[in-house]
């Protein structure tokens, strides 16, 4: 019987290798087909680009959390957690809910108005300005849309070093 099972798992595994190298041998007519380079991927990307990633990240967020103000609904992102299990003791992930607060706020005159934040630092988009104030609701994702585009254009890039460069300075002995 136990003879019988390793016969079969070799046929099984001799009928794999050689379907595999008739897809081989097919692949390499189809490689010839294609422009092949000596390119490298980055191994690094540099603080810059980091910084602008981060920052498209959370304002992908506001525009996902704004939608779903304006739908009625609750936008509830999750993020993955590792929790030792009590009984076990063994680590396993767990996904959590992810809390993600709104940006928008209403101003003293009654309109709505968006700071833009890195972190916790609230960035400054002009000399003494950090809020942009929108008239309607209906105008805040096409407000965060922009400001992506703005962070992708490197626009921001001041703003954020400075805002990286005084979180920075706190962690300084």
């Amino acid at each position: 019987m136990l003879c019988e099972l390793i016969v079969s798992a070799a046929l099984r595994h001799k009928c794999r290798l050689r379907n595999e190298l008739t897809h081989l041998k097919g692949l390499k007519m189809t490689l010839a087909n294609l422009k092949l380079t000596a390119a490298k991927k980055p191994t690094q990307i540099s603080a810059v680009i980091q910084r602008r990633n981060k920052l498209v990240m959370r304002l992908r967020e506001q525009i996902e959390l704004t939608k779903a103000e304006q739908a009625g609904t609750a936008y509830m992102p999750t993020k993955l957690r590792s929790v030792t299990d009590t009984e076990t003791g063994m680590r396993k992930q767990v996904a959590v809910s992810k809390r993600v607060k709104s940006w928008v706020f209403t101003a003293d005159n009654g309109k709505l108005c968006v700071n833009v934040r890195y972190g916790t630092r609230i960035l400054e988009l002009a000399k003494g300005k950090t809020a942009i104030e929108v008239t309607t609701a209906k105008e805040l994702v096409a407000t965060f849309e922009t400001l992506c585009a703005a962070v992708n254009a490197g626009e921001l890039d001041a703003a954020i070093d400075a805002a990286s460069n005084q979180l920075r300075s706190g962690f300084t002995k």
